[in-house]
């Protein structure tokens, strides 16, 4: 039987993406989860690919950029599996285009969704695991939390703004002596719907950076964030080497995107007359998971592997380095 078994978790953005991902992640270890997205079709589909998993799953349609609709299903949520475990905030929507271009109230809006929406559900997840002095809160970040890119102000700055605020509020929890955990999993460039459905003035069809990663590799990540003590986990090497090298040369960084980060967001497609866009309401259509990139995706990531099993890795390390010296000491003699 799954350690983890029959525990209650809240998943944001659950109707499809990394939200969904990490839905079907979390249902194949008997989960029961709340799912919270703007569509309703979606997230029927999402519960029954969570039953046929082996979980229990409640449908929860919720816009998170509204602080009383989160509260209202959470409460929901405690009423009908228990008390939440883990919550996970997911949930995001975008613009791309130069930020000239972008209206106060397209700007306004994602970041009430992609900012805000983290902290009203992380609000409505604390009101609750606090008075139980257990439970875990994990964010889902991104390289851009550390490193903006250009296209992508309103994402970029409600990236980082989360980090702030996360930053912050595990110093009060420190100061409370809470046992109430917070986590962030950075992501990289990952294979999602938000690419085909974003609403976006590019002149063609935006994509993510390479290299791009399937949804279920931060799933993973996300999952073993959920159940290990660790401040922060950075999924993907090129997520390591876009945050540290933020530290070491940030004028370069700058230099390189204007140069190459328009480019390097579009494909060759025009955009579509017809394309979605779901910035101020749920976009139609049969999304899952992935989106539309799965010829360049890749599935495993050997960074993240080796960022969950550090100790595994380190008892190699040392067996290795032994084993080494045993040789060197035996010819020798």
């Amino acid at each position: 039987m799954d350690a983890n078994q029959g525990e209650v978790v809240v998943v944001t953005g659950a109707g499809a993406g990394v939200g969904r991902a990490v839905v079907n992640e979390f249902a194949r270890h008997g989960a029961s989860i709340g799912l919270i997205s703007r569509n309703s079709e979606r997230l029927e589909s999402a519960k029954k690919q969570v039953e046929q998993a082996g979980g229990r799953a409640l449908p929860l349609p919720c816009d998170v950029a509204h602080a009383d609709e989160v509260e209202r299903v959470a409460e929901r949520v405690e009423n009908e599996f228990g008390p939440i475990d883990v919550w996970v905030n997911c949930a995001m929507v975008t613009i791309f285009a130069p930020f000239s271009e972008i209206t106060p109230e397209e700007f306004q809006r994602a970041t009430e969704v992609t900012y805000l929406g983290f902290v009203w559900g992380t609000m409505a997840a604390l009101k609750r695991m606090r008075a139980r002095d257990r439970g875990t809160v994990v964010q889902v970040g991104s390289a851009l939390a550390y490193r903006s890119i250009p296209l992508q102000s309103p994402y970029c700055g409600a990236k980082h703004a989360m980090v702030g605020f996360t930053d912050s509020l595990r110093c009060e929890l420190i100061h409370q002596k809470s046992n109430v955990h917070l986590t962030v999993v950075h992501l990289p460039a990952v294979n999602t719907p938000q690419f085909s459905w974003c609403r976006t003035r590019l002149p063609r069809h935006p994509q993510p950076v390479p290299p791009i990663f399937e949804p279920e590799v931060p799933a993973r990540a996300i999952y073993w964030a959920a159940h290990h003590r660790r401040r922060e986990v950075f999924v993907g090497g090129s997520t390591v080497k876009a945050i540290y090298g933020q530290d070491v040369a940030p004028g370069f960084a700058d230099w390189y995107l204007g140069r190459n980060g328009y480019e390097s967001q579009q494909t060759e497609e025009a955009i579509s007359p017809d394309r979605p866009d779901n910035l101020f309401a749920s976009a139609p259509g049969p999304y899952a998971a992935r989106g539309i990139f799965s010829d360049r995706a890749k599935s495993f990531s050997v960074q993240n592997w080796t960022n969950l099993h550090r100790g595994l890795v380190s008892a190699i390390g040392v067996g290795v380095a032994a084993l080494g010296f045993a040789l060197r000491r035996g010819a020798r003699h």
